[in-house]
Order: C-alpha cells, then sequence, then structure tokens
C-alpha cells in the first residue's frame, strides 16, 4: 500500500537569463552565468531596545544604566547604545534620557567613496561623540558640515527624524552647535 505524499513542484513564473557581459568583460561561450535577481523582506525585531528606538523617533536619545548598585558600570554611567543587560554583571538596565548639551566630536573620518547600501550622500563626515556621563562614545554622522568641519572637540547638538521616522540609528545625526 502506498503511502499518501505531498509533492514539490517547480514555480511556473521562474525564468533564466544567461548574461554574457559581465563587470565590462565578455564571458566565455564554455561558461554559464546566470542572473539571479533576489528580493528579500526581512523582519528585525528590537526586543528589549525598543525603547531606543521610539525614543529617535519621538526626538529623545535613550541610553541604559545597570541597576546593581555594587557594579562598576554604574559609576561609569550611561551605555549608548543601549544594553538590554549590563556588560560587566549581566543584570537588567533601566532608561535614562541623555543630555547632551555638552557633546563634541571624539574622532572622525570622511567617508568620499562609500560602498554599496551606505545611506547617505558623499562626502559624509562619519563621527564618534562624547557626551559627558555616558561610558561609551556614539557613532553616527554630520548632516551639516563646513569647511575644517569636523574636527575633534566640536561641539555638536542632535537632529532627530521625527516627521518620517525610520526606526533605524538613521533617525539621528548631528550637526554643528554654533
Amino acid at each position: 500500500m502506498s503511502k499518501p505524499r505531498q509533492k514539490a513542484v517547480l514555480l511556473s513564473d521562474i525564468h533564466t537569463i544567461l548574461v554574457k557581459n559581465l563587470f565590462k568583460q565578455n564571458i566565455p561561450d564554455d561558461v554559464i552565468v546566470k542572473e539571479n535577481p533576489r528580493t528579500i523582506i526581512h523582519y528585525h525585531t528590537y526586543g528589549g531596545l525598543s525603547q531606543f528606538f521610539r525614543g529617535l523617533a519621538g526626538g529623545r536619545l535613550m541610553g541604559t544604566i545597570c541597576i546593581e548598585d555594587k557594579c562598576r558600570a554604574t559609576e561609569t554611567g550611561i551605555w549608548l547604545p543601549p544594553r538590554v543587560h549590563c556588560p560587566d554583571c549581566w543584570e537588567k538596565m533601566y532608561w535614562a534620557e541623555i543630555n547632551t548639551n555638552e557633546a563634541a566630536v571624539y574622532a572622525h573620518s570622511t567617508t568620499n567613496y562609500p560602498g554599496a547600501g551606505f545611506k547617505a550622500s558623499a562626502p559624509c563626515p562619519l563621527i564618534s561623540v562624547k557626551i559627558p556621563g555616558v561610558c561609551t562614545k556614539f557613532m553616527s554622522y554630520l548632516s551639516e558640515f563646513g569647511e575644517g568641519e569636523p574636527y575633534i572637540g566640536m561641539p555638536v547638538r542632535p537632529v532627530f527624524n521625527t516627521e518620517k521616522p525610520t526606526y533605524t540609528i538613521l533617525d539621528i545625526s548631528w550637526i554643528p552647535r554654533d
């Protein structure tokens, strides 16, 4: 007696495009190069870090502090980007809004020839921001800059994308504070 079986069939909309020229080079006749377009939808959950991205969309920069009084991280201040659990003692963290009044450029590098997937125009100054009370440096980009900017120690302030938030790290950039 035969068992009922399911069948796997190829989709009827599969079409093949053989490529004869790639990267401005002719492909030899004995080599097959097939165009293989892909569309992928990726669902990403922020889980315990959702409050950080919700804060950016609402114009607030949020970080986390360890709840454990004896933890050495308490003395160092706020973690930014935030952590769900303390990297030092693994206790839960609590949320705190960050005061950026004295934020300054700690380090910088300008990208003139970005790679694939880069989401900003070039040139784009990438900056590391030092914020008093925060135990880490925050990586971002300078969305307005002039001749000789950025420079180390340059005072900056955050700009938030609150009108059409992407709920990504791109919802915050920095501009000179002047």
